[in-house]
């Protein structure tokens, strides 16, 4: 950001970047009075509030002129011209006088690369009547007396001119026996220097007057442009004589040669030496006559003496120099709106708008080459009723251009105080001035300013107009507040403008939304142009910018950013009233956007933008219930590893930094109740961790969790990863707005059903009870039989069962007694009461799997079988606590190997205590190999393996109970055609060990029991004589109450 103070300037008003720097217009910048307006160089890449250069462009004089313009307001448009750096800076208010007259035409400079001006532009300024050279030939013999009225003659003469480059210069030849020229007409520039050296003109003196000589002299030199003359200027010669001349033969010549160049000639004749010597002047009358252009009445004075001479100045000001009464032609009162749009192609030219043209209403200027094409009043007749003529429509307020399909290229101009409503024209210049408008547009709403901003846009590139944004800044929205809106058309072929849509700012607020309007190039690389926004009157007059993405077909309706000066590091105004995004001004080829605030001007940097392919995957793909392959938190679990990838790609080019870091967090089951999973060593979520990316590259991260024992095993456990782009430390790439921020794996669990992973199952049961009969009815049980004994058997012959229960109920009248499963059962059952005459048992929790066998339920003969068992043997120290004694088959080939190496140190025996399972992970294990023969449709094999218990091992260990887990595997010899699944590769026996310990009763217990016996029995002895002692009492007395009534 770079600011310039004080704010009053106005420097902001208008900003161009150009060749690595920002030019930023201040068009009021200059003390009260004489705003003349300058431009200020912003330099780029220093420190933040950097001050901008002025260029003190407002103090050089434009247009020819002798001084400086007041008030021009230089800087309220710029526009940049050539690739090296020049511009042009345009001043509305530049006038100039005329005469008494002063108007305001407008005036542009061309500025080169080092701020130096260049000459200057103003199309639409025209020559001054007052444009003027005149010649003054001046008698300089030694009759002419007293020479002080003289020199006062010609201070008062040339006091009453208007002299100045523009207007009128004045050359003096003084003769006597011979003409010299006292100064030429580029002499002077001022009519202070020309006062000057009238009171410091001396007499030359002669004894001769050669008035044909001088004036041919004058006629011939004094108006050529080695001394100053202007082709284009009126050519005035003024002869101030007091006697006849000495070569009166060479007059006719003399005269010629001025009708040659021109020349209009005043004759004043001087009759005082005739009338001191009283002499007959007529001779003298009538050369002074043939000298002065015709009419007489007009260029001819005679004054009696030389003290006579001022008496006339007051009538040459009216008859020749009146200036007061000229009327002007109606181009005088054009004034340049400003220069805002550069032409392409063949028909290279600039555009201006003038509204102050035809009396506030208006109009357009082409300059082509210097060529001019300006229509005339009656051009714009249709559109702009005479009858409106008088209400300022301001047409040229906004000036651009559409090229259309083919080639064609339409002008456009806003006008936006028609009907008070606006309205915007798209029309043809014809070279004859005439104007063919193709399309017009009005606007909706009273005061909305409708069309005082233009941008067309070329969304899609190719170099023809896809849409037109036209601004109504004053657009007043909802509860009166001075919102704004930007009206967006699309350019077709068939209908030239249709409306699309509307922009307005979110929320409603005063915004004057629409004030300035910028085209973007791709900004987020999607192949579209973009479009800014500006709003400065946003959140308290401090101001915002929207930035808005192109399409195929228009614009979107909603912004891609809103970039608020409430959130700039320093206190802005009015953010948002210009805005230019054409160029990369820091070097990092990437586009910045200028935009203009009260009395700073900001470089917002776009940046590089990166898409993020993020991927998941999980290993293994689906969460066994059946194998459970680690211990988490004491418990078993089954433990799994996701692969996070990120590839980065972009489509910026440019020279900038492709390596960055992001941030990423993950999440396991998130808003559900209840943890079924969680990371290694951080629960269920995982701080935010950071992780460095670069453009073209593949990075990953691995996630390492785990899934518990659950009850919900029909929901897929849900893996979410959230990321975004760290720019904590420096402005780095953004994201893709189509780039994911997230990305979800859900895992399933698996269900070991098959390539079609559709479980059909088979559960067979069978119950039988121990009591015998024929009876069909319910049996009875009788007195003498107290129990009855019901034996459930419950099997799955088909594929694995999820969810199976087994429901018991009985009568009322029976209480069950106990429950017990199957001891050497490997599936687990849980009962609970539901009711006190029912029992509801899960059976193998959560899956009842099928039966452990093999066998061939196929169509043909299966040949090519290996079943492979892990059995732990050995701890540490080469202790046995399992050995393998027999291998017991049929129609099968076993091999016993080495022991297997375990990948952790072997369990000691001191350390059961704090194990529960014996496995190949903490023992050494013996393997058993078997190749299994063929097998026909519907055969089985079956592997018996008999291992013998070292007791030795386990008395010298302390513990309560571990768990010896044997692992079989069933596969395929290599080059197989068969496919296995994932359950019927795989089984486990589980071996439960429990260590019983004696219970030895101490002496002192059992002597003290024999007393706390015979202690209790002495206490019940003596309550029951205590009893029967009380009866025997209260009989007796009852009795005596009886006999005494």
């Amino acid at each position: 950001m770079v600011r310039k103070k004080p704010e009053s300037n106005g420097i902001g008003t208008v900003i161009v970047p150009i060749k690595g720097r920002m030019l930023v217009g201040a068009p009021w910048d200059g003390p009260s009075g004489d705003r003349r307006g300058d431009v200020y160089r912003c330099p780029i890449g220093g420190p933040h509030n950097a001050p901008c250069a002025k260029g003190h462009l407002g103090d050089y004089q434009l247009g020819n002129s002798s001084h400086p313009a007041v008030n021009m307001h230089l800087g309220m448009s710029l526009l940049e011209t050539d690739d090296d750096g020049g511009f042009m800076a345009c001043a509305p208010l530049w006038s100039r006088a005329c005469g008494s007259s002063v108007f305001s035409s407008g005036i542009c400079a061309r500025v080169d690369a080092s701020f130096q001006p260049q000459g200057s532009l103003a199309p639409t300024a025209q020559r001054c009547p007052t444009y003027m050279d005149v010649v003054i030939v001046l008698d300089g013999s030694n009759s002419i007396y007293p020479w002080s009225e003289v020199q006062t003659f010609l201070r008062r003469l040339v006091g009453r001119l208007f002299i100045d480059p523009e207007q009128i210069q004045v050359g003096l030849v003084q003769y006597g026996e011979s003409p010299v020229h006292e100064w030429s007409l580029g002499d002077f520039r001022t009519k202070e220097e020309v006062v000057k050296a009238a009171r410091n003109l001396s007499r030359r003196e002669g004894r001769e007057t050669k008035t044909a000589q001088a004036i041919m002299v004058a006629c011939t030199e004094g108006f050529s442009q080695s001394r100053g003359g202007r082709s284009e200027a009126a050519r005035l010669l003024v002869v101030v004589t007091d006697g006849e001349s000495h070569d009166g033969e060479e007059l006719p010549a003399a005269l010629k040669a001025c009708e040659a160049g021109g020349v209009t000639r005043y004759g004043i004749a001087v009759l005082g030496h005739y009338l001191r010597r009283q002499r007959d002047p007529s001779s003298f009358l009538r050369e002074i006559r043939a000298i002065a252009s015709d009419p007489d009445e007009r260029f001819f004075f005679n004054v009696t003496d030389e003290a006579a001479l001022t008496d006339i100045v007051d009538a040459l000001g009216d008859r020749i120099f009146g200036l007061e009464g000229n009327d002007y032609p109606g181009e005088m009162k054009k004034r340049i709106g400003g220069v805002l749009e550069y032409s392409w192609g063949s028909r290279d030219g600039i555009l201006f708008g003038m509204v102050g043209a035809y009396d506030w209403g208006g109009s357009v200027l082409w300059l082509e080459e210097g060529h001019r094409l300006f229509p005339p009043r009656t051009a714009l007749e249709d559109e702009f009723p005479p009858a409106l003529q008088n209400h300022a429509a301001y047409l040229g307020y906004s000036v651009s251009s559409m090229l259309l399909r083919g080639g064609r290229r339409l002008f456009l101009s806003g006008a936006p105080r028609f009907r008070h409503r606006g309205k915007v024209i798209a029309f043809q210049l014809k070279k004859d001035g005439a104007v063919r408008v193709a399309q017009s547009l009005q606007g909706e709403q009273i005061g909305s300013y409708f069309g005082s901003e233009l941008c067309p846009l070329d969304t899609d590139r190719d170099g023809t107009t896809d849409i037109l944004l036209v601004a109504a800044p004053m657009f007043l929205g909802p509860q009166n507040k001075e919102t704004g809106r930007v009206y967006v058309y699309f350019v077709g072929q068939q209908s030239l403008l249709t409306l699309q849509g509307i922009l307005q700012p979110e929320p409603p607020q005063d915004a004057r939304f629409g004030f300035a309007m910028g085209a973007l190039p791709d900004l987020n690389q999607d192949g579209f142009a973009d479009v800014a926004v500006g709003a400065p009157l946003e959140d308290g007059h401090q101001g915002a910018l929207y930035l808005y993405h192109g399409t195929q077909s228009g614009v979107r309706p909603h912004p891609a950013q809103r970039i608020s000066a409430a959130t700039m590091p320093q206190a802005l105004s009015y953010f948002g009233r210009s805005v230019d995004g054409r160029l990369d001004l820091d070097g990092d080829d990437l586009v910045d956007v200028a935009v203009g605030a009260q009395g700073a001007a900001i470089l917002l940097s776009s940046r590089p933008i990166v898409y993020l392919a993020p991927s998941l995957e999980v290993t293994p793909p689906a969460i066994s219930v059946v194998q459970r392959d680690c211990r988490r938190r004491g418990q078993e679990a089954t433990c799994l590893t996701a692969a996070l990838c990120f590839q980065v790609t972009s489509r910026t080019p440019g020279r900038w930094d492709h390596q960055f870091y992001m941030w990423f967090t993950a999440s396991l089951d998130e808003w559900m109740v209840g943890a079924r999973a969680a990371f290694d060593g951080s629960g269920q979520r995982i701080p935010p961790r950071q992780l460095h990316l670069s453009v073209g590259n593949i990075t990953c991260e691995q996630l390492h969790f785990h899934v518990l024992d659950t009850s919900d095993y029909l929901r897929p456990v849900a893996l979410t990863v959230t990321f975004a782009l760290d720019n904590t430390t420096k402005p780095g790439p953004v994201l893709d707005e189509g780039s994911p921020t997230s990305i979800r794996k859900l895992v399933p669990f698996s269900k070991d059903c098959g390539p079609d992973n559709e479980c059909v199952t088979d559960l067979v049961l069978q119950a039988n009870m121990d009591i015998r009969g024929s009876r069909k009815a319910p049996f009875v049980v009788r007195g003498g039989r107290r129990k009855v004994l019901v034996s459930a058997t419950l099997e799955n012959r088909k594929e694995n069962a999820y969810n199976t229960s087994l429901s018991v109920s009985f009568s009322r009248n029976l209480h069950l007694a106990s429950f017990t499963p199957q001891r050497d059962s490997s599936v687990k059952v849980e009962c609970a009461v539901p009711s006190p005459n029912a029992r509801l048992c899960s059976v193998g929790h959560p899956v009842f799997q099928t039966g452990a066998k093999v066998q061939n339920l196929g169509c043909y003969v299966v040949s090519g079988l290996i079943i492979s068992a892990l059995l732990p043997a050995v701890a540490q120290g080469g202790n046995y606590f399992l050995s393998l004694s027999q291998v017991i088959t049929n129609n099968a080939s076993c091999t016993v190997q080495n022991l297997t190496e375990p990948p952790g140190p072997p369990v000691h025996p001191e350390e059961l205590r704090h194990t529960n399972r014996l496995n190949g992970s903490n023992t050494w294990c013996q393997v058993v190999r078997c190749h299994l023969g063929q097998l026909a449709k519907g055969t089985e094999v079956s592997v018996g393996l008999l291992r013998l218990v070292h007791n030795e091992f386990f008395r010298r260990a302390k513990f309560k109970s571990v768990i010896v887990v044997s692992t079989f595997e069933l596969e395929t010899e290599e080059g197989s055609v068969l496919q296995l699944t994932e359950a019927s590769r795989w089984s486990e026996s589980l071996l439960e060990v429990i260590q019983t310990h004696p219970v030895l009763i101490s002496l002192w217990i059992l002597i003290g029991s024999a007393l706390g016996g015979l202690l209790l029995l002495a206490l019940l002895v003596f309550c029951l004589w205590k009893v029967s002692t009380a009866l025997v009492g209260r009989g007796e007395h009852g009795a005596y109450k009886l006999k005494d009534p």
